[in-house]
């Protein structure tokens, strides 16, 4: 290669040297990504999947119990007749028609208003918490205790005397037991789902427990 008049062999300048001594520039993180925060933001991801699939488990089986209970009340008051119970399983099960002014067992039944109020709290609550569920167990049991819970409310809201004043229909019928309806099965349903959940030290968000 010819040398160009005034321009020294050593310099130090020269591009094939400054190329070979550049300093490489760091990654962009963001472009590059971390890759210890790889691994967090996919079990966030999943983590986030399956809350939304028992959110919707929750839901489903709420909207069941619910229409089951809507249903088998319309049923009841369109075959039975209050004072006459009709015998299906023997004594064992009757279908016995009341209209019920108060909470399970018939008590309370100057505090409709007051149970309608409960009542309500406890479905906000249960929709509420149910963004963080992450076990089947819950989602089921949220699911039957809001199908429950809104089944009776709809009967104190919308059935007579008056709004939030209105009678349970009642008609299920056991021995040594309150009358009873779909709604009333449910709650009591989740209240031993949640017991068990509870006593296998499952979480809500399906995490278990660390026993000592």
């Amino acid at each position: 290669m010819q040398r160009t008049p005034g321009t020294p062999l050593n310099d130090p300048t020269s591009p094939d040297e400054v190329e070979d001594n550049a300093t490489p520039e760091p990654a962009d993180p963001e472009s590059a990504g971390s890759p210890s925060s790889q691994p967090d933001d996919e079990a966030a991801h999943h983590a986030h999947k399956r809350s939304w699939k028992w959110t919707l488990v929750f839901a489903v089986v709420g909207m069941v119990i619910l229409g089951l209970d809507q249903w088998t009340k319309a049923l009841a008051l369109e075959h039975l007749t209050p004072g006459e119970p009709v015998n299906v399983i023997g004594t064992f099960l009757k279908f016995n028609l009341i209209r019920n002014s108060g909470a399970a067992f018939s008590l309370g039944a100057g505090y409709t208003p007051y149970i309608s109020a409960v009542q309500i709290a406890v479905a906000l609550g249960v929709i509420y918490l149910s963004r963080r569920l992450g076990s089947a167990g819950w989602a089921v049991a949220f699911g039957l205790l809001f199908g429950g819970a809104v089944g009776n409310i709809l009967d104190r809201i919308f059935r007579e005397p008056s709004p939030f004043h209105g009678h349970v229909v009642d008609f299920l019928q056991t021995p040594h037991w309150a009358i009873f309806n779909v709604a009333d099965m449910a709650v009591t349903s989740a209240a031993v789902l949640l017991v068990i959940q509870t006593l296998r030290g499952i979480k809500l968000d399906g995490t278990r427990e660390q026993r000592k």
